[in-house]
């Protein structure tokens, strides 16, 4: 019974089996529920009309033969049109050349390394927290970094990598500028609010203050976070018999003194080539963001009216093309360093350091596969907009005001994320019914819009069906010592939840004492209506 007992509690599901499992799981279910005819009715604001639509939604059966053929005809079409798979390999193709020709070693060897590690670990977090500026880059460039960076540092891999996703999901909607948020969520808020106010408008900076002031808030707190909680957790770093082998080599070397002169020289000099390279590259970026001037604007949409339109906009070539565009900047200074270091000396030596890093998503690649069949198959089957459509229909049931109204609207929010992680997916359900609830309790629609915005956070980091989740699961086990026993997505939620608790007090918190105080969100603009 003993060795019973024991082996039960070594029993473990691989990330890739617990995807195969869920993507069963959401299929049966999907069956059970359209039997049961479950269904739920939402109000849709046509943005052309500004007129509110009925929408009737129920739960599509997958277990059918037309089901059946979905999963098996779409499995392709869902891996290829797969966000994260996409924005990672683009991203992983400039961070391996900086990696594989030196440059990210020299520079954590010149500067990082004489930070202080909390230090170090807050820059992550803040970085993390304003990546949202733009879309999901944070966790395709921070996560892999965090790892680089924590373990030339002599630090645990995994906390670096921990401690990336966590600020980038947990800090989703604060950011220190305006970016593709507000864009994409300011005309439905609008929308929703001249249900009530016909006249009512939404400016764009109309969140500046609060969100500002949440990325400082939420960066202390998660560094706090990381440093007591999650560093200890996961304990110091255990090294393979490859790493120390390659610690040895370099202790050799170390001891040639005239070689460590020359290999100073020659990373002084790559160094210098590569900033250069960097503020040329700058330059060039910025230019294109310019309006008016010859061959500028390259990168924005002069269809949109305003400039902040044509940055981050629908069709901005800026917000589209941003990942690539850092994938370049990374590449082009690695080349650089790699020159002057002469670490490369022809385009193999180029080719050779890209590919050694590439080479370790290997293990990743199958978590990806299984991950996106099953967000499109959850996704296929409507329940997570049923969900959502019924935390909208409780909101509209609500007959609370004041801070009871908006503890009530950020846990719908917070819950309906675990089901539906695009913010504007779920804004469209819920605005039409929480921004006029709130405006008839004097609570105005750009301060529902922050709740939007702190409630997708919240929860945001401890579901699966966040497609870079399965990043994150990944790298963790891309450095896992333990090879042997991998990192459950079981593990991974556990080592999160503390984080996403204490995140949600913290936003619940800043929420409140914000609405109480009265202070402005932005320009002009405040918690309540009058």
């Amino acid at each position: 019974m003993k060795n019973k007992k024991l082996r039960l509690k070594k029993f473990y599901f691989h990330p890739i089996t617990m995807f195969i499992l869920l993507t069963i799981l959401t299929i049966l279910l999907s069956g059970i529920f359209s039997a049961l005819e479950l269904q739920a009715t939402y109000s849709r604001v046509n943005l052309s009309t500004n007129k509110l639509e009925s929408v009737l939604v129920t739960v599509e059966n997958l277990c059918n033969y037309d089901g059946i053929k979905f999963i098996i005809s779409e499995a392709a079409k869902n891996f290829m049109s797969f966000n994260a798979l996409s924005t990672l390999l683009i991203s992983l193709l400039g961070v391996s050349v900086a990696k594989g020709t030196g440059l990210f070693d020299a520079i954590i060897k010149r500067n990082l390394i004489k930070i202080d590690n909390r230090k170090i670990t807050f820059i992550l977090i803040f970085l993390a927290t304003i990546s949202s500026l733009i879309n999901e880059i944070g966790y395709v460039i921070l996560i892999p970094l965090a790892a680089i960076v924590y373990m030339a540092n002599g630090r645990n891999p995994l906390t670096g990598i921990t401690a990336a996703f966590a600020g980038v999901a947990f800090g989703y909607g604060a950011t220190i500028f305006v970016g593709s948020m507000e864009v994409n969520l300011n005309s439905t808020t609008q929308a929703a609010a001249r249900l009530i106010d016909s006249t009512f408008h939404v400016s764009l900076t109309s969140n500046l203050f609060i969100i500002i002031a949440s990325s400082f808030i939420l960066s202390i707190v998660g560094t706090i976070l990381i440093e007591k909680i999650i560093l200890p957790r996961l304990g110091r770093y255990k090294k393979t018999d490859l790493d120390k082998t390659l610690e040895l080599q370099q202790v050799d070397v170390e001891l040639e003194e005239q070689k460590k002169l020359e290999q100073d020289t020659r990373e002084k000099k790559g160094l210098k080539y590569a900033y250069i390279t960097a503020i040329v590259a700058v330059i060039l970026i910025i230019y294109m963001l310019i309006p008016g001037l010859p061959y500028s604007g390259l990168l924005l949409d002069m269809n949109e009216s305003t400039y902040l339109g044509q940055l981050f906009g629908e069709n901005s070539y800026f917000q589209d093309g941003f990942n690539y565009i850092v994938s370049i900047f990374f590449m082009v200074a690695g080349i650089a360093y790699g020159i002057g270091a002469k670490t490369i000396k022809n385009d193999k030596d180029v080719i050779y350091a890209m590919n050694e890093h590439m080479m370790q998503i290997g293990s990743l690649i199958g978590i990806l596969f299984f991950a996106a069949q099953f967000i499109a198959v959850f996704k296929q089957t409507n329940i997570g907009t049923i969900i959502t459509a019924w935390g909208a229909n409780i909101i509209n049931s609500l007959s609370f005001s004041g801070i009871p109204l908006i503890v009530l609207v950020l846990i719908v929010i917070a819950v309906s994320n675990l089901f539906v992680t695009t913010p504007l997916a779920k804004w469209s359900i819920l605005a039409p019914v929480v921004v006029p609830k709130l405006m008839q309790s004097n609570i105005s629609p750009q301060f529902a819009q922050m709740l939007l915005r702190a409630g997708d956070s919240m929860t945001k980091g401890i579901t699966p069906l966040l497609a870079f989740f399965a990043i994150y699961i990944g790298y963790l086990n891309i450095y896992n010592p333990n090879k042997k026993r991998p990192i459950t997505i079981g593990n991974a939620l556990r080592l999160l939840l503390p984080y996403s608790l204490i995140i949600s007090i913290t936003w619940l918190c800043i929420l409140v004492l914000w609405y109480i105080i009265g202070v402005p969100l932005g320009p002009g603009v405040f918690p309540t209506i009058n």
